[in-house]
Protein backbone atom coordinates (compact mmCIF):
# COMPACT_ATOMS: atom_id res chain seq x y z
CA UNK A 1 0.00 0.00 0.00
CA UNK A 2 2.95 2.45 0.81
CA UNK A 3 4.30 1.90 -2.49
CA UNK A 4 1.15 2.76 -4.29
CA UNK A 5 0.76 5.92 -2.39
CA UNK A 6 4.17 6.61 -3.05
CA UNK A 7 3.75 6.09 -6.77
CA UNK A 8 0.98 7.97 -7.07
CA UNK A 9 2.93 10.98 -5.25
CA UNK A 10 5.83 10.65 -7.41
CA UNK A 11 3.01 11.31 -10.50
CA UNK A 12 1.20 14.09 -9.20
CA UNK A 13 4.66 15.38 -8.37
CA UNK A 14 5.58 14.84 -11.86
CA UNK A 15 2.54 16.77 -12.97
CA UNK A 16 0.94 13.15 -14.10
CA UNK A 17 -2.23 11.76 -12.54
CA UNK A 18 -1.67 8.03 -12.01
CA UNK A 19 -5.11 7.42 -14.51
CA UNK A 20 -3.07 9.23 -17.24
CA UNK A 21 -2.53 6.78 -20.01
CA UNK A 22 1.53 6.39 -21.21
CA UNK A 23 0.79 8.16 -24.37
CA UNK A 24 -0.22 11.14 -22.21
CA UNK A 25 2.83 11.33 -19.70
CA UNK A 26 5.36 12.63 -22.25
CA UNK A 27 8.91 11.96 -21.43
CA UNK A 28 8.25 9.96 -18.51
CA UNK A 29 11.11 7.31 -17.48
CA UNK A 30 10.84 4.54 -19.69
CA UNK A 31 8.39 1.84 -18.38
CA UNK A 32 9.97 -1.54 -17.22
CA UNK A 33 9.02 -4.62 -17.03
CA UNK A 34 10.55 -5.27 -13.64
CA UNK A 35 13.77 -4.55 -11.56
CA UNK A 36 15.01 -7.37 -9.35
CA UNK A 37 17.09 -6.67 -5.96
CA UNK A 38 19.41 -9.48 -4.79
CA UNK A 39 19.45 -9.45 -1.51
CA UNK A 40 22.99 -9.53 -0.27
CA UNK A 41 26.08 -8.76 2.40
CA UNK A 42 29.37 -7.96 2.31
CA UNK A 43 30.47 -11.69 3.36
CA UNK A 44 28.85 -12.75 0.50
CA UNK A 45 30.96 -12.41 -2.09
CA UNK A 46 31.38 -15.52 -3.63
CA UNK A 47 27.82 -16.06 -3.77
CA UNK A 48 27.69 -13.01 -5.81
CA UNK A 49 30.34 -13.93 -8.15
CA UNK A 50 28.29 -17.08 -8.95
CA UNK A 51 25.68 -15.38 -9.89
CA UNK A 52 27.49 -12.95 -12.48
CA UNK A 53 28.90 -16.12 -14.20
CA UNK A 54 25.86 -17.64 -14.30
CA UNK A 55 22.30 -16.19 -14.90
CA UNK A 56 22.97 -12.22 -14.40
CA UNK A 57 24.73 -10.73 -17.76
CA UNK A 58 27.57 -8.72 -16.97
CA UNK A 59 28.91 -5.24 -18.57
CA UNK A 60 27.38 -4.55 -22.13
CA UNK A 61 24.79 -7.42 -21.97
CA UNK A 62 23.54 -6.39 -18.59
CA UNK A 63 22.80 -2.58 -19.82
CA UNK A 64 20.65 -4.68 -23.24
CA UNK A 65 18.79 -6.72 -20.77
CA UNK A 66 17.83 -3.40 -19.36
CA UNK A 67 17.11 -1.16 -22.62
CA UNK A 68 15.74 -4.21 -25.24
CA UNK A 69 13.82 -6.76 -22.33
CA UNK A 70 13.03 -4.16 -19.45
CA UNK A 71 14.47 -6.08 -17.09
CA UNK A 72 16.97 -4.28 -14.15
CA UNK A 73 18.82 -6.67 -12.03
CA UNK A 74 20.87 -5.56 -9.11
CA UNK A 75 22.47 -6.94 -5.61
CA UNK A 76 21.28 -4.66 -2.83
CA UNK A 77 23.69 -3.91 -0.06
CA UNK A 78 23.61 -1.07 2.83
CA UNK A 79 26.70 0.20 4.52
CA UNK A 80 29.21 -0.75 7.17
CA UNK A 81 28.60 0.46 10.53
CA UNK A 82 32.08 1.71 10.43
CA UNK A 83 31.77 3.43 6.80
CA UNK A 84 34.74 6.07 6.17
CA UNK A 85 37.67 6.12 4.21
CA UNK A 86 39.49 3.67 6.32
CA UNK A 87 36.70 1.07 6.22
CA UNK A 88 38.25 -1.98 4.28
CA UNK A 89 34.47 -3.40 3.74
CA UNK A 90 33.71 0.19 1.79
CA UNK A 91 36.76 0.45 -0.21
CA UNK A 92 36.03 -3.24 -1.27
CA UNK A 93 32.46 -3.10 -2.36
CA UNK A 94 33.18 0.80 -3.51
CA UNK A 95 35.93 -1.20 -5.85
CA UNK A 96 33.29 -4.10 -6.81
CA UNK A 97 30.64 -1.45 -7.49
CA UNK A 98 33.00 0.63 -9.97
CA UNK A 99 34.18 -2.86 -11.60
CA UNK A 100 30.64 -4.33 -12.62
CA UNK A 101 27.84 -1.27 -11.75
CA UNK A 102 25.23 -3.78 -10.55
CA UNK A 103 25.39 -3.13 -6.79
CA UNK A 104 22.56 -0.66 -5.52
CA UNK A 105 23.85 0.91 -2.45
CA UNK A 106 21.03 1.79 0.51
CA UNK A 107 21.70 4.41 3.40
CA UNK A 108 21.43 1.16 5.69
CA UNK A 109 23.68 0.17 8.17
CA UNK A 110 23.72 -3.95 7.11
CA UNK A 111 22.91 -6.85 9.84
CA UNK A 112 20.85 -9.38 10.31
CA UNK A 113 17.99 -8.03 12.34
CA UNK A 114 17.62 -5.32 10.01
CA UNK A 115 16.38 -7.27 6.86
CA UNK A 116 12.55 -6.13 6.88
CA UNK A 117 14.00 -2.54 6.94
CA UNK A 118 16.63 -3.20 4.03
CA UNK A 119 13.65 -4.86 1.72
CA UNK A 120 11.27 -1.82 2.17
CA UNK A 121 14.38 0.63 1.97
CA UNK A 122 15.16 -1.68 -1.48
CA UNK A 123 11.73 -1.54 -2.39
CA UNK A 124 11.21 2.66 -2.14
CA UNK A 125 14.65 3.49 -3.86
CA UNK A 126 13.59 0.91 -6.27
CA UNK A 127 10.29 2.62 -7.00
CA UNK A 128 11.95 5.91 -6.64
CA UNK A 129 14.52 4.94 -9.57
CA UNK A 130 12.95 2.86 -11.93
CA UNK A 131 9.59 2.62 -13.36
CA UNK A 132 8.15 -0.66 -13.85
CA UNK A 133 5.43 -3.56 -13.37
CA UNK A 134 6.87 -4.96 -10.89
CA UNK A 135 9.20 -5.21 -7.99
CA UNK A 136 11.22 -8.05 -7.45
CA UNK A 137 13.52 -9.46 -4.03
CA UNK A 138 15.62 -12.38 -4.20
CA UNK A 139 18.54 -13.54 -1.86
CA UNK A 140 21.95 -14.12 -3.74
CA UNK A 141 21.43 -18.23 -2.64
CA UNK A 142 18.84 -18.36 -4.69
CA UNK A 143 19.85 -19.33 -8.84
CA UNK A 144 17.23 -17.32 -10.84
CA UNK A 145 15.99 -18.19 -14.39
CA UNK A 146 15.69 -14.68 -16.31
CA UNK A 147 13.05 -15.50 -19.05
CA UNK A 148 10.97 -17.85 -17.03
CA UNK A 149 10.70 -14.85 -14.38
CA UNK A 150 9.85 -12.69 -17.44
CA UNK A 151 7.63 -14.95 -19.30
CA UNK A 152 5.22 -15.71 -16.31
CA UNK A 153 5.49 -11.83 -14.93
CA UNK A 154 4.63 -10.97 -18.77
CA UNK A 155 1.15 -12.79 -18.60
CA UNK A 156 0.70 -10.83 -15.50
CA UNK A 157 1.30 -7.29 -16.41
CA UNK A 158 -2.36 -6.04 -17.25
CA UNK A 159 -3.82 -7.23 -13.65
CA UNK A 160 -3.37 -5.08 -10.59
CA UNK A 161 -1.40 -5.51 -7.60
CA UNK A 162 -0.21 -8.63 -8.45
CA UNK A 163 1.48 -10.52 -5.36
CA UNK A 164 4.13 -13.62 -6.05
CA UNK A 165 5.72 -15.57 -3.79
CA UNK A 166 5.86 -17.15 -0.80
CA UNK A 167 3.39 -15.54 2.17
CA UNK A 168 4.08 -16.97 5.12
CA UNK A 169 1.48 -17.03 8.35
CA UNK A 170 1.90 -16.24 11.72
CA UNK A 171 2.21 -12.90 13.23
CA UNK A 172 4.79 -9.92 12.42
CA UNK A 173 7.55 -9.75 14.91
CA UNK A 174 8.63 -6.02 14.26
CA UNK A 175 11.26 -3.95 16.87
CA UNK A 176 12.14 -6.92 18.82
Amino acid sequence: MRLAAARAAQMRNQGVSPSDSAADQGNMRPRLLFVMGIMTTFDNRRRRDSIRKTWMPQGERLRMLEKDKGIVTRFVIGRSANPGPDSEVERAMDAEEKEYNDILRLNHVEGQDGLPLKIQMFLSSALSTWDADFYVKVDDDVHVNIGITRSILARHRSKPRVYIGCMKSGPVIANK
